[in-house]
């Protein structure tokens, strides 16, 4: 079958196998911009014309991690220089500037820090909601909800239930990277195993917490590496819709362990990261949003991810010190504005949203 012939299929409600979505990962030639097309055709049948974004705000915690994952130039062990840690009183400072800045997602980040107990989450998460009983709060991924059970000895549905009574509103889908476990002992070797994030990821979605799903790409994974993870997601949307979105991550590599040892290269290409986007929103029929994270592509070639099957901007976020300490530049902060001119030079609308994507 020709690559015409089966993005019309895909357009006509076709469900793409695994085998036949690593052949379109490999395009080199002009059938990339008959897949990009396509991507974006089917990008407005299923989620409209709007470019839609967040008025969030990022909130580090700490940067001191069990994991000093090869792809991270965030974390620190404690005692390194530039580790910290912030006390409720510095939690909420930041917490009373994001409502100054008029969110309405607070997103908790924090390296996995080997002293945090379950108590400490449900703690920073209670301040949270004290303080800004009105915002959505979005925090914390299957990694610490793993590490919160092991460091109390509590079960994870235990932890999740007290997380969610404390205020969360949803949880990170972090912490997936390639849900391959061959590559994640190469570049997550700490973190929880694939079987483990898909359970808990599971437990959240039957609980009634919504998650976000990720993909970190672009270090030392096989095409087939990358379509097995969204198979994986596509499999628990199936029986969960409890997906909102999907988030890929293209690897920010310049001061990254991983790429200083030579075990990853210098990240996805301009090719990769489009039809990364383009495949998610073909291969992925169950989910509607998939996400442009600008941070991470730059705003140029972000925009021609809204034309390649893209359909939200992600958010302001104001600070992004994951991907900065990553060598990212420019990931702090995308002014609306921007967004708007963004958006409008392609032909499309710009409109703010809710975590749940209800449109402001």
């Amino acid at each position: 079958m020709t690559t015409i012939q089966l993005l019309r299929d895909v357009e006509g409600g076709y469900r793409l196998s695994e085998k036949e979505a690593v052949g379109l990962l490999h395009a080199r030639d002009r059938s990339l911009f008959e897949i990009l097309a396509a991507a974006d055709r089917v990008r407005e049948e299923r989620a409209g014309m709007v470019v839609s974004y967040v008025r969030n705000q990022n909130i580090h915690i700490t940067n001191i991690c069990k994991n000093l994952c090869g792809f991270c130039g965030f974390g620190r062990r404690a005692g390194d220089e530039g580790a910290y840690c912030d006390d409720r009183a510095t939690v909420l400072q930041k917490t009373r500037l994001a409502l100054e800045r008029r969110v309405t997602e607070i997103c908790l980040l924090s390296g996995v820090h080997p002293d945090f107990t379950a108590e400490t989450y449900i703690e920073l998460i209670a301040s949270v909601r004290e303080a800004a009983p009105g915002v959505h709060i979005h925090a914390f991924s299957p990694d610490e909800v793993m590490h919160a059970a092991s460091q109390s000895e509590m079960s994870t549905g235990e932890v999740l239930t007290l997380m969610k009574r404390a205020g969360l509103s949803s949880l990170q889908g972090t912490a997936a990277e390639i849900l391959v476990d061959e590559v994640r002992q190469i570049i997550c070797p700490r973190k929880i195993d694939t079987a483990t994030w898909i359970r808990i990821i599971r437990e959240a979605h039957l609980m009634g917490i919504p998650t976000t799903a990720t993909i970190m790409y672009g270090t030392c994974e096989r095409p087939e590496d990358r379509i097995r993870h969204l198979a994986i997601l596509r499999e628990i949307q199936d029986d969960t819709r409890g997906f909102t979105e999907l988030v890929p991550l293209s690897y920010v590599y310049q001061s990254t362990p991983l790429f200083r040892s030579g075990q990853a290269g210098p990240g996805a290409t301009g090719r990769e990261d489009l039809l990364l986007i383009a495949i998610s929103r073909l291969f992925l029929d169950n989910f509607k949003n998939i996400q442009v994270s600008w941070g991470k592509l730059g705003v140029k070639l972000s925009q021609i991810a809204l034309l390649s099957g893209g359909n939200d901007l992600a958010g302001t976020m104001f600070s992004d010190d994951v991907s900065g300490d990553a060598g990212a530049s420019g990931a702090d902060f995308l002014d609306p504005v921007l967004m708007e001119r963004i958006t409008g030079d392609i032909g499309r609308p710009l409109r703010q949203r809710l975590t749940d994507y209800t449109l402001l």
